[in-house]
């Protein structure tokens, strides 16, 4: 068990990343007094995508091909259809994601963030949630979709949309709050 305010959260995104969806988890983790790194691809700042437009910079601390999943205690992929459709094809990215899982680690993705779990072999067989979109994708990688607005399995973390953001950083504290999770490897 790690108690959030000693808890190490990684963010992985990349340009295009929903502004909430980055934003929100990345801020509320923080004011509970977890540490939170971002990681992008090349461990520059990257923009997030508002609405119809660009939107605001985010800080980068890291390259995600330098993050260790042994370092940290949770995943949070934020969603936004530019930012995982670029991050899944990304080997750095899937060793990641695949590393977090096969230790236990909390995993959690918003919106379009799921793909990138889809990606990385670690859906089959798991109750999630996505984006509506992107729906028969999750569902043809062998998870088990649900419309609700946080989905848990073993660690793995999943919801839908922005309005779902306060669901999902609440589960986010919980599921670090229980530790370590048992699964089969990716």
């Amino acid at each position: 068990m790690t108690a959030i305010t000693a808890a190490n959260v990684l963010v992985i995104a990349t340009n295009g990343f929903e502004q909430s969806e980055l934003e929100f988890p990345r801020d509320q983790l923080r004011a509970k007094g977890a540490k939170v790194h971002v990681a992008t691809l090349d461990g520059q700042s990257i923009k997030g995508w508002e609405g119809t437009d660009w939107g605001r910079e985010a800080e980068a601390d890291l390259k995600i091909a330098d993050a260790k999943a042994s370092d940290y205690d949770a995943l949070v992929i934020p969603g936004g259809q530019i930012n995982p459709d670029l991050l899944r094809v990304e080997e750095s990215v899937l060793s990641l994601v695949k590393d977090f899982h096969n230790s236990g680690k909390v995993i959690a993705a918003v919106c379009h963030g799921p793909w990138v779990l889809v990606e990385a072999g670690v859906a089959k067989g798991r109750d999630m949630t996505s984006f509506h979109s992107i729906k028969t994708d999750v569902i043809n990688a062998g998870a088990n979709w649900q419309d609700a607005e946080v989905v848990t399995d073993k660690g793995i973390i999943t919801s839908r949309k922005p309005d779902d953001l306060k669901a999902f950083v609440s589960k986010i504290v919980e599921e670090i709050e229980e530790g370590e999770h048992s699964r089969k490897a990716a």
